[in-house]
């Protein structure tokens, strides 16, 4: 099939970020009713139970799965166990669009984890693109507040939320150098995905337990928990991860890139109408040097 940006493209590519800035406002409201990584267990096991029925076979005895379980194990560690678990964690002691700003730096992270850990050279455009976007970056960590950049304090959240994009970055590089995991399973965006999960419930169920025994878990059942849970569960873990991989299919990954973008875009929105936090002009500023950092270093 030929890639192209077609108006189907275009909406599936535009759904994500508007999944993922949703998942970071309802994260930062469910802060108040669940412990972060007893949250991001009680996400995953949702999404395991809708898998199931669409994947389950992948993880029969005799699935070929089993035999590439240290690979999905890191994926799961990467994805589901850490990016997440570090995401929640960021909302916490950060705001939405802070954390979805200094997200929009793993792209950067990609050429730094592609030079150092795969061998692929960063090219001029790339570097000067990278400069660009974590100024961006930058800006967002110092408040705005350029002349105190050098005394920088940061926040939990800051450093949880560049841990993140950094597991994510070195999990995007492992997606894009497939090894020898089986054929028929990443041919299935469902049994890949189940088969992630799988293992990546593990590890959050293994920090989930560490969070209680450390007294810091929290638990408050009622029904703004339940219903957060169930869109965090279908929107972002599993629509939002179907519609991205059909668009890349139909628009290839150079344009969805650019989409990507625009999750702060959509957080700042649903942060003021949901959260009542206005952006300031220094998040403007960051928005514009890392998409311009983006762009500049994804032109050929």
């Amino acid at each position: 099939m030929s890639q192209k940006l077609t108006p189907t493209a275009a909406v599936l590519l535009t759904l994500p970020p508007l999944m993922w800035a949703g998942n970071a406002v309802v994260g930062r409201l469910a802060s108040e009713w669940v412990s972060p990584m007893t949250l991001n267990l009680l996400r995953w096991s949702l999404a395991l139970a809708l898998l199931l029925p669409l994947a389950g076979s992948v993880l029969r005895r005799k699935s070929p799965l089993w035999a590439h379980w240290r690979r999905f194990s890191m994926l799961g560690l990467l994805s589901v166990g850490g990016y997440n678990a570090l995401l929640y964690l960021a909302l916490n002691t950060s705001t939405p669009l802070n954390v979805t700003l200094v997200g929009s730096s793993t792209p950067v992270w990609m050429l730094l984890i592609g030079r150092y850990f795969f061998g692929v050279p960063i090219s001029l455009r790339q570097g000067v693109g990278a400069a660009l976007s974590i100024s961006g970056v930058l800006v967002v960590l110092c408040r705005g507040q350029l002349e105190l950049l050098l005394q920088v304090r940061l926040v939990a959240g800051d450093v949880y939320i560049l841990l993140a994009s950094f597991a994510w970055a070195y999990y995007s590089w492992m997606l894009a150098r497939p090894t020898t995991e089986p054929a028929s399973i990443r041919a299935d965006w469902s049994a890949f995905l189940l088969a992630q999960v799988a293992f990546g419930l593990a590890w959050s169920a293994l920090f989930a337990s560490s969070e209680w025994a450390l007294g810091r878990g929290h638990i408050q059942w009622g029904w703004p928990l339940v219903a957060a849970l169930i869109f965090i569960a279908v929107g972002p873990a599993v629509l939002a991860y179907r519609a991205w991989g059909a668009g890349v299919g139909r628009a290839g990954p150079a344009a969805a890139g650019f989409f990507s973008n625009l999750t702060p875009l959509f957080t700042a929105l649903l942060s003021t109408a949901v959260l009542g936090e206005a952006p300031h002009l220094f998040h403007v500023l960051a928005f514009g040097l890392i998409v311009s950092g983006i762009v500049v270093s994804s032109r050929r």
